[in-house]
C-alpha cells in the first residue's frame, strides 16, 4: 500500500523501488532517465550545481555520534534533517518516507523527479530507485543548488549525505577528536 501511495505522491510516474542502504552508484553508472541511459562520465539532464558561499568564511559544524555513525544537520529545500556524514556514499540518499513528507510540504514537486537509477549498496546488491533533484542543500549557512539524490523504498533507510553534495562544498576537514566538520 505504501508503494502505491508513493507512486501517486511522486506525480504518478510508474516507479519501482527496491530498498538499499548506503547507496553508492559509482559516478551514476547505470542511471537511467526516461529518454536515455546514462553512461559513465555523462551528466544527467539537470541545472548545473552551484555553490553559494555567502560568507566566504570557514564554517564549523558539530557532529552527533549515534550508533557508531556521525550525523550533521542539513537543510533540504528549507527542511532541517539530520544526515549521516557518509564520505563513502556516492549520492545523497533519502527514504520514500522523507520524499513523501517533502512532497506533501511542496518542497519537492513532480518537476524534480528525474527518472530511475540503479544503485549498488554497501553489500554489493543493486537496487532500482528514483532520482530526484534537490533545489537547495544547506549546511551551516552554505548552500548548493540542484543536487541529485536517490529515493529508496526502505523505512529503515538512513539519510545519507553523499558525494553529490560533499564534493560541491569544497574543502572539508573532519576532526573526530572534537566531533566537528569544517567547511572551508
Amino acid at each position: 500500500m505504501r508503494k502505491a501511495f508513493l507512486v501517486v505522491v511522486l506525480a504518478g510516474i510508474p516507479l519501482f523501488f527496491q530498498g538499499c542502504t548506503g547507496c553508492n552508484d559509482d559516478d551514476y553508472q547505470g542511471v537511467k532517465t526516461e529518454n536515455n541511459v546514462k553512461k559513465l562520465g555523462e551528466e544527467l539532464p539537470v541545472n548545473e550545481p552551484k555553490v553559494d558561499h555567502t560568507s566566504g568564511e570557514r564554517v564549523v559544524i558539530k557532529m552527533k555520534k549515534e550508533k557508531g555513525v556521525y550525523k550533521i544537520p542539513v537543510s533540504i529545500n528549507g527542511t532541517e534533517m539530520d544526515f549521516i556524514f557518509d564520505t563513502g556514499a556516492g549520492i545523497i540518499s533519502i527514504s520514500d518516507i522523507e520524499a513523501s513528507f517533502l512532497f506533501k510540504q511542496g518542497k519537492i514537486t513532480k518537476d524534480d523527479i528525474m527518472g530511475k537509477g540503479n544503485f549498488q549498496d554497501a553489500t554489493g546488491n543493486i537496487s532500482e530507485g528514483a532520482i530526484i533533484n534537490l533545489k537547495e542543500v544547506s549546511i551551516g549557512g552554505r548552500t548548493i543548488h540542484n543536487i541529485r539524490a536517490s529515493v529508496v523504498d526502505n523505512v529503515n533507510a538512513p539519510l545519507l549525505l553523499g558525494q553529490t553534495a560533499l564534493e560541491k562544498f569544497g574543502r572539508i576537514t573532519i576532526d573526530y577528536e572534537n566531533g566537528e566538520v569544517t567547511f572551508q
